[in-house]
């Protein structure tokens, strides 16, 4: 599905554009990667977007900075308030450190160590919660009253997205026109991002999106055209474990992206290892959502140019090693 040029949508390529000048000088142009055993192994010429290579280690920087940068003088004061189970926490708290902006940062209890300790690390203050008993948003929205804080959500808001866009937009002027573009998705915000700017730059390219199956809310949506939920799922690409897509990201996907997919968590274990192993590249289980879908054959890419987003690489070694163990 591609989008009319007229829809009033919330998010356009210039909004991107406009953000990747901010970023230029703040954020990394991240590697693009290239395998031999890939394309053999697959049939088609893949092209890997690094992310996992980004400040903070993943993606989630592009659009926090985006957000942050442009608050009002007032808002920049008084702070912001962001709630994530990690990447965009620790992206928020990096921008904030930046541009002078105190973050508070709502988190799950269980979110991976790694995270909490660096998003800490990074200076923002974190307030964690139970998951299972409360209510994230209106936990957050509560927070944010009271203390006068600014929200910056993890994907559904207008910069957020333009912010994630720009790694496609990257990604395309350096390797050129693809046939497809797998992206790793979530609440959508880097899915629609990047399918905003393969609109624009290779008008032929297939934007698809790579869901885990245990919390396939945005597949589900995709195939159906309602907006579907998942509540809490149970998947170890925790940076997915979104209820819903939103009000910014959810017109988005429907106009600009081509195609769903999902991944068994097994699935996603096995090409996150071997991305470590084969390309050497340290990948979140979230981060390998794209990768997985192409090499685990879900859609023939066979002759296809195939632009790959490997979102990011924070990942608890600990926990890894125990995986790696069980396989």
């Amino acid at each position: 599905m591609k989008a009319n040029p007229n829809s009033p949508l919330p998010v356009s390529y210039e909004d991107v554009a406009a953000a990747a000048a901010r970023l230029s000088g703040q954020a990394h142009r991240t590697p693009v990667m290239t395998s031999s055993t890939v394309n053999a192994r697959t049939g088609a010429s893949a092209f890997f977007k690094c992310e996992n290579f980004q400040r903070m280690g993943a993606f989630k920087f592009r659009g926090a900075y985006n957000a942050l940068s442009q608050l009002t003088p007032q808002e920049k004061k008084r702070g912001v308030l962001a709630y994530s189970s990690g990447n965009h926490a620790q992206a928020v708290a990096l921008a904030g450190r930046m541009l002078g902006v105190k973050p508070v940062i709502v988190m799950p209890m269980d979110a991976p160590p790694v995270k909490l300790e660096a998003t800490r690390g990074y200076g923002a203050e974190v307030v964690v919660y139970d998951k299972h008993k409360v209510d994230r948003e209106a936990f957050s929205r509560q927070l944010a009253e009271e203390r006068g804080l600014a929200v910056i959500p993890p994907f559904n808001h207008p910069h957020v997205v333009a912010g994630q866009g720009t790694a496609a937009k990257e990604l395309i002027e350096e390797v050129g026109p693809l046939d497809f573009l797998l992206v790793c998705c979530g609440g959508g915000g880097l899915l629609s991002g990047c399918a905003i700017a393969a609109d624009a730059l290779s008008p032929e390219c297939k934007s698809i999106g790579v869901e885990p199956e245990l919390g396939d809310d945005v597949v589900r949506s995709f195939r159906t055209g309602t907006l579907q939920s998942c509540h809490n799922p149970d998947t170890i690409a925790d940076g997915a474990r979104t209820h819903s897509m939103g009000d910014v990201t959810f017109p988005l996907v429907m106009h600009y992206v081509d195609d769903m997919l999902s991944v068994s968590d097994p699935e996603l274990l096995k090409s996150m290892f071997w991305l470590w192993e084969r390309m050497k590249m340290v990948v979140e289980p979230t981060g390998a959502l794209a990768a997985t879908a192409l090499l685990e054959g879900k859609r023939d890419f066979k002759g296809a140019r195939v632009g790959v987003i490997i979102s990011g690489g924070n990942v608890d070694l600990r926990w890894a090693a125990q995986q790696m163990l069980k396989s």
